[in-house]
């Protein structure tokens, strides 16, 4: 165990305290329920896995531990991801919608989705669905890249970075929840023919629906839609993601910047966010930009608050 107090890696510190405060909002909030009770139970076994996991490695020279070990952030984000959804959910609270509305309005003196819908074609259509598809993809570029070149100072970095700045978002999420304008300024249901796309579109759709709590032929959408409208994660991460293309030189780099900067626009032109959801995560993409390093370099102090 003491090898585990000195040694536990920034990452691993920051999902188990992340992971850890939302099992107390639970309990504080909506204690003795059975969303309340699932949340505790997986989160500690969650916890204990990952100090198993980091102590593991210590002991063990044996290369698929260490793989398992450096790659387990990325489905552990999607897990968070569905546990920060429950929590909002069990919370109960009302949308901001109206309130992100009004701020758009107040800025362009229109709704710019509303706006849009005026200069839509499904090939432009088929071309941002792809790139709005491609989120995931452009942070694994980054990261595989980095493993590959053996860099594992940057790959450890930019891994956290990634992650924590995904924490913050899913704080926004919790602050501020709100759905998106398909729900609330346009028909959700009618999306396919209001934005027609040519061949994958639908298909994308479905499946971004799909991870979004919202399967195929939903009678009631709105009520099971994931509340992760504002800050855009799409653009804070995506920037962040772009950030590391140029900093590190990942060859890929103008690949990733022609992605990005389509993601960004498709947020609001597929009608995903409001134009302040992608300023906010312009601001959010800042904080964890700054914050980061230093926070990466306080691992004694992390692992003191954990202990």
């Amino acid at each position: 165990m003491s090898k585990l107090f000195t040694s536990l890696p920034p990452t691993d510190a920051l999902i188990i305290v992340f992971i850890n405060c939302l099992s107390i909002l639970s309990i504080f909030f909506f204690f003795g329920s059975s969303a309340s009770n699932l949340i505790v139970v997986i989160n500690l076994v969650v916890t204990m896995f990952i100090l198993t996991l980091s102590l593991s490695i210590k002991d063990d020279k044996r290369k698929l531990l260490r793989i398992i070990h450096e790659w387990y952030p990325i489905p552990m984000i999607f897990f968070i991801f569905k546990e920060v959804h429950v929590i909002i959910q069990s919370l109960g609270r009302d949308d901001w919608d109206s309130l992100l509305i009004y701020i758009d309005r107040s800025i362009f003196g229109c709704d710019p989705t509303v706006w849009l819908a005026n200069y839509s074609n499904p090939i432009l259509t088929e071309i941002l669905q792809i790139s709005y598809a491609s989120y995931y993809f452009i942070m694994l570029v980054v990261g595989i890249e980095l493993y590959l070149r053996k860099e594992y100072e940057k790959f450890n970095f930019a891994v956290f970075t990634i992650v924590y700045g995904f924490v913050l978002s899913y704080i926004g999420y919790l602050l501020f929840p709100a759905v998106g304008p398909r729900f609330t300024l346009h028909d959700f249901y009618s999306m396919n023919t209001d934005l027609p796309g040519i061949w994958l579109t639908n298909t994308i759709r479905d499946l971004i629906n799909t991870g979004e709590s919202i399967p195929k032929g939903a009678i009631n959408a709105i009520a099971l839609a994931q509340r992760d409208v504002f800050p855009s994660g799409h653009t804070q991460m995506t920037l962040i993601s772009m950030y590391f293309a140029r900093q590190y030189k990942i060859n890929s780099r103008y690949i990733i910047y022609t992605l990005g900067i389509l993601l960004i626009f498709s947020t609001v032109y597929l009608r995903y966010h409001y134009v302040v959801d992608v300023i906010g995560g312009i601001f959010f993409m800042i904080i964890t930009l700054w914050s980061a390093p230093n926070l990466f370099k306080l691992n004694v102090k992390i692992k003191r608050i954990i202990w």
